[in-house]
């Protein structure tokens, strides 16, 4: 029969602690850019709604339907940099873009837009573009830091 006996809670001679600790220091270091997850998920969810709130909804309807599209996107991008944050920083720079094509969609997609709609796509896209960069400049420092092997 096995000898199971040891002390409780001591698991220091077990042979996969080394790796244990690389895999905790691994994940405490992929949360370096928590401040991003919420404010993205909150500007992707304001993006959604802002037709109707705005009040461009039915003056500027593709520009709205646009909103709500791209809205959504931000949104599961900005909830899945909270739930995965290793595999998500990746599409950081996707939220740069978005925010790039929200400040100049009012032009490209709306027809004669209104200052309200202008204002707030500009707004959006602004902040969306500027997370998005902090988010992969954050990403980009993390992982110089990171020990390769």
């Amino acid at each position: 029969m096995a000898d199971v006996s040891h002390r409780p809670g001591d698991i220091s001679g077990h042979p996969d602690v080394p790796e244990m600790r690389d895999r905790y220091a691994r994940m405490l270091s992929g949360r370096d850019v928590v401040l991003f997850d919420g404010p993205v998920l909150l500007a992707g969810l304001y993006c959604a709604i802002s037709p109707w709130t705005v009040h461009f909804s039915d003056s500027q309807p593709q520009l709205a339907q646009n909103n709500l599209i791209f809205g959504i996107a931000v949104a599961v991008l900005g909830y899945g940099l909270a739930m995965g944050p290793t595999r998500m920083y990746g599409l950081s720079l996707a939220l740069a873009a978005i925010g790039v094509w929200l400040i100049i969609a009012p032009w490209l997609v709306g027809n004669s837009p209104t200052t309200g709609a202008i204002v707030n796509n500009i707004i959006i896209g602004g902040v969306t573009c500027l997370l998005g960069l902090l988010a992969a400049g954050t990403l980009m420092r993390a992982s110089s830091r990171q020990p390769t092997g």
